[in-house]
Parts: structure tokens; sequence; C-alpha cells
């Protein structure tokens, strides 16, 4: 994520303008770009560009424009990939200005989808003089993967080698132990040394500052009401190619079944219809879907508020030169923006809570607010333990906090938007062209306080009925590096246990398929993970027969529970250790893990360190470098989540 930062208390010079001006014809979307940096010359100081693939850092953006107006400078946030970060140079011709990198790191240390054009033009521009330019990068990323915070570490390194001046330390937020309070530890001594090195006096505002406000339709004409489309009015009743995050497709569910035999989860298997969609897809890719809110959920904040969700509403932006006209597609009605657009059941971040606290009647419940959202250590601890420990959702501050009744506009301003949900596409398209799968398991657990929390996506796809009342799934491609070898003879080691085991359906399907096109298909090896044989032994029928026809030519399987011991799939990787290190060290094949992060993939990384020690004389630094390599050479691919 992203941001440029101009210098506060100046009359915009004709440079900057041109600037402006000559980063806005370099664009390739022209049609996308909502004259932002126009608006530079409407008096901006800082432009805060975000690259976010889960809707974090724009939130983060956000803040930190808002940020601006309360020391007195003004701020607004943008969408980096709309612009050519290839003017970058030319901010240095202005005077006291200062470009401020907001960079998430998404799978592999890679850089977002939005900051990848961005992350080409470092890599491939070595002339670049970016000598005057002044610049500090915040990064997010989490500490249980591989490649922790490796986009905003290059960024921040990159700069440097350019010519550009840090002006403030590399920020690292760890989504794995608390993002936001990275965030708010970062933010407080960033500002103070952006005022010094402007000359500005640091002294914040504190009063809460709206973005946006309300404007109340009583006659509009309802077909000009947005209903839950992500993109254009009416999307969802006149389909148009092609599909994408901002199009996407609506996929009827053809089917939708319990994978499991007993015990108390759901997991579930379900198949999306993309008929007529012209959406294409590849073994390993991610379908990304849109879900929607539990109306109960909703239905309950309506109450709890004391309003009527139906009333059609607009959130106009104060700023009128602002790209960003509204929150969410406007007009549509509270109850629409808080099932279809707004993230309800997340905790709420500080600043929400610093927003809202002015809305509590009882002195008590406003000074916890405002204490939580300071960064203070007893503020901390009480967000840590109140909010976080035991997963306080909105509802649930505003029915434990009785004295708090925030106008219904104002929290839907604050709260942030719901993001797609990715998920490891569990089918080959060589098999199933028309169809992707899906492998989920429902969210559902009890919190502290006794209530029960339940995922958003995986409750909202379970009760997708097939051929039911609105059983259609608003879904888009998101393409991935999880590919199987371009050499059919190269043997593959898939490890992934529980739902880990999507993208290994798809591969297997289209080794399967190689096969029965007469090709020479290497050794396909499956290690897989469950609780107990009988419960939870997902796709065992699909799996026993793929081993029964070869397609599998070994097929591992660790039950966790059905014994006294645990016996994880990095356990069996050790037993067979022989057949493992030949395959990978002699015969050139290509490792997968896809599952936890926090865990089994460590574990499994572990196991295969102590087999290059033990079969091959390594030291652990030796076994460390040549499992790296493999990653390098794109030998040893990993699609985890935490």
């Amino acid at each position: 994520d992203f941001y440029f930062v101009f210098s506060p208390y100046r009359q915009v010079s004709q440079r900057e303008t041109s600037f402006i001006e000559k980063m806005k014809k370099t664009v390739r979307k022209q049609d996308s770009v909502k004259e932002v940096l126009h608006v530079c010359g409407q008096g901006k100081n800082i432009i805060v560009f975000y690259g976010s693939q889960t809707g974090t850092a724009e939130e983060f953006a956000n803040r930190l424009s808002k940020d601006a107006q309360r020391y007195g400078m003004k701020g607004m946030a943008a969408d980096p990939e709309e612009y050519t970060m290839g003017e970058l140079a030319r901010m240095s011709e202005i005077k006291n200005s200062l470009a401020i990198f907001c960079m998430a790191t998404y799978g592999e240390g890679d850089p977002t989808d939005n900051a990848q054009d961005f992350y080409d033009w470092l890599q491939e521009n070595d002339d670049e003089d970016l000598s005057g330019l002044n610049y500090t990068v915040f990064a997010l990323g989490n500490k249980t993967y591989e490649h922790y915070n490796a986009m905003g570490k290059y960024v921040d390194k990159r700069l440097e080698e350019l010519g550009a001046k840090r002006i403030f330390d590399l920020g690292l937020g760890d989504d794995d132990s608390n993002l936001e309070e990275d965030f708010v530890s970062w933010r407080e001594q960033f500002w103070p040394a952006v005022c010094e090195h402007f000359g500005v006096e640091a002294s914040a505002d504190e009063l809460s500052i709206r973005q946006y406000e309300l404007k109340l339709h009583n006659d509009v004409n309802m077909n000009k009401v947005f209903t839950g489309e992500i993109g254009r009015l009416k999307s969802f009743e006149v389909q148009k190619p092609p599909f994408d995050a901002k199009n996407p497709f609506l996929a009827p569910v053809t089917v939708n079944r319990r994978l499991n035999k007993a015990g108390d989860r759901h997991l579930m298997h379900l198949e999306l219809d993309i008929t007529g969609s012209k959406l294409r897809y590849e073994s390993g890719d991610h379908v990304a879907v849109f879900p929607t809110n539990d109306s109960a959920l909703v239905n309950r904040l309506g109450e709890i508020l004391g309003v009527d969700l139906d009333v059609v509403i607009s959130l106009n932006n104060l700023d009128e030169e602002s790209n960003k006209k509204h929150p969410f597609p406007c007009p549509t009605t509270y109850r629409t923006a808080l099932t279809h657009y707004l993230d309800i059941t997340n905790p709420p971040r500080t600043n929400v809570l610093y927003e809202l606290a002015q809305y509590a009647s009882e002195p008590k419940d406003q000074e916890n607010m405002r204490k939580m959202a300071s960064s203070s250590p007893e503020g901390k601890a009480l967000y840590q333990t109140w909010v976080l420990d035991s997963c306080r959702n909105i509802l649930a501050i505003l029915e434990d906090m009785p004295s708090l009744k925030p106008p219904v506009d104002h929290l839907c301003e604050l709260l942030p938007r719901l993001q797609a949900r990715y998920y490891s596409i569990a089918s080959s398209s060589k098999v199933h062209p028309n169809s992707i799968h899906i492998c989920a398991v429902v969210v559902e657990y009890s919190t502290k306080t006794g209530r029960v929390n339940k995922g958003v996506a995986t409750n909202w796809l379970k009760n997708k009925l097939v051929n039911g009342h609105k059983s259609t799934v608003p879904m888009f491609i998101r393409k991935s590096q999880f590919r199987l070898p371009f050499k059919a003879t190269n043997p593959v080691i898939m490890i992934g246990p529980g739902t880990g085991i999507a993208p290994f359906m798809g591969f297997i399907q289209e080794r399967g398929w190689l096969k029965e096109q007469g090709k020479e298909v290497g050794e396909t090896v499956l290690y897989f993970g469950c609780r107990h044989k009988n419960e939870d032994y997902i796709y065992q029928e699909e799996l026993e027969d793929a081993e029964k026809s070869g397609v599998l030519t070994q097929l591992n399987v660790a039950f966790s529970r059905d014994q006294d011991h645990k016996v994880y799939v990095q356990h069996l990787l050790k037993k067979n250790k022989e057949h493992v290190w030949k395959l990978i060290h002699t015969d050139n094949a290509h490792l997968y893990v896809c599952g936890d992060a926090r865990n089994m993939a460590k574990d499994v990384q572990t196991a295969l360190y102590e087999i290059a020690e033990e079969l091959e004389g390594m030291t652990r630094t030796q076994a460390t470098d040549y499992i790296k390599k493999l990653m390098t050479k794109g030998r040893y691919s990993q699609d985890v989540w935490s």
C-alpha cells in the first residue's frame, strides 16, 4: 500500500500541476481514472496510495488521509493501479514533498494485484534517478509465512537503491500477532516526524471528522438503487463479460454435499457452473466469492440501533474532488449495505471505537472506548482482551455497551468493506471446463462471552441450495503460481491435510486426464491427513479409485486421532524418507504443500530438513539452503493460509 505526501500550507505551483497532469496522461486505463491527481491542484497535501488484497491496507490508507486533516493538512486515499508510478521521480521538483508507500504482501512474498505494475516498474528500471524523493514505507504481512513482509521490505530497500531518501523507518505490521497495534504504534511516531519535516505544529485536532454526508432519498426510482452489485448497477440482472473482481459472474450452485461421514464439523463440496461465462481456469488457481452477511445479524443491528433498514440512502463524500464518491455503491438501503457491502462480523479496529466513543452516554464507556484506541499499555491490553480475545464484533459491542447509540449512517461510514473470500479450486479444467469445485469447512465457534460466531462465507455457502432461491454465487478467478510441472514425466509429491487437499483433487484429475491422453506421467504421490478414518476422510472413494487405477502411485493418509499418539503428514514423510528423498534429489520431483501455514507447513519443512540431514549428511544450514533453492526454482510450491 502506498501513499504520496505533498507538503502543507502552500499554493500549488504550475510545476506541481504539470507533474500531476503528466502522471494522469501516462495512465493505461484512462477511463477508470477519476482524475485523482487533479486534486493536488486543489491544494491537497497528502495522497495515500494503497496496495491492498483484502482491504486492510486500504483501510489504513483512509485512516492516514483522515489523520492528515487532523494535523491541518489535506489528504486522500487512492488506488495506485490507476496511475503511472514512473512519474515518481518528478516529485522531487516539488518543494517539501514526501511519498509514503504502504505495501501488503500476498501469497508467497508477492505484491498485491493492484501493486503488480508498480513492482514490475521498480524491478525493471535500474537507471531511474529518485534522488530528491523523500519516502517512508509501512508494510503489512504475517509472520507465519516464509516471506514475511517481503513486499514492503523490497520497496523500502529498492527506493533507497534508486537514490530516494528515507525520512522515517520502515514499519512492519504482523497480522499473526496484532497488526492493528503495530500500525497504531508506527503511526503515533510517524506523524510527529512528518510535522517536524514540514516544520508544522505537531498537535492533532482530537475531534471526530466525518468523511461522508447522509442523503435520504424519499421518492427514488428503485431501478436506480443498488441491491448488492459489486460494480455496475443491475450487473447481476444483465451479466456482461469479461468477469473479474469488479464484475463478478453469478455462478449457479449445481452440487452442495457434506463430505464427512460423522463428527461435529461440516466439511462440504460445492460445484459452481460457469457455462457461458467465458471464464477460464487452471488447476491450482483460486476462486473468489462475494458472500453476504447473515440476515439475523443485520436485523438485530437494525433493532438495537432503532432504525428502519429499508430507507434508501446515499453517503456522499464531503470532499467533492475525491475519486471515492461513496464508501460503498449508492444509493442503496441500510439493509443492503449491512448485508452485502460492510464487514459486521470481524472485531472493529481501534479507529472505529475512537470515532464512535462520542455516542456513548456513559462517561465510563466513552473513556474506555478512547482508551482502547490509544497506545497506552493499559488501553492496548483492554482492546486485546475485551475486543480481540473475546471476538466481539460490532453487534456484540453495542449489546454489551447499552449506552452506546451511534447514528447508523456514521457506523456505516466507519465499518470496513466486506471482502471477497478465496478458495483453492478443487477441480481440473481439463476434466471440468464448465465447473469449479470448492472444498471448505464451515466455521463456527463459541466465544468467551458465550456467543456463537459463524464464518460469513462458509455458512453462506453451506446454505446455497441446489436449484433453490438465490442459489447463485458471485465469483471470479484469481490466477496463481501453484502449477503442475510443465513436463508430465516429473514426479509430484502433494502434501495437503484437511481441506488442504482441494488443489490436489484438481491435480489428480489432471494427471488422470494426461494418462488417458496416452501421455507418460511421472509418479504422483499424495500425503493427506484427517482426524478419524471413519469420520472426516474426505474424498476417500475418489482417492482410493485413483490409487486403484494407478493415477495415484502412492496414497499416504495420516489419521491423527485414531491411536494414542498423534500422527500427522510430516510423520509419514519421515517414515517414507528414502522414497521421498529419491524423488526430490534424484528424480527432479515437484513438491506442493497446501493448508495451514502456522503449524503444518512449518512442520513439513522441518521434516524435509531432517530427511536431508539424515540421508545426505547435510547440516541444518545446508538443508535449509537446499530447500530454499527448490523454492526459487519453482519445485517447492505452497498454497497456505493462517
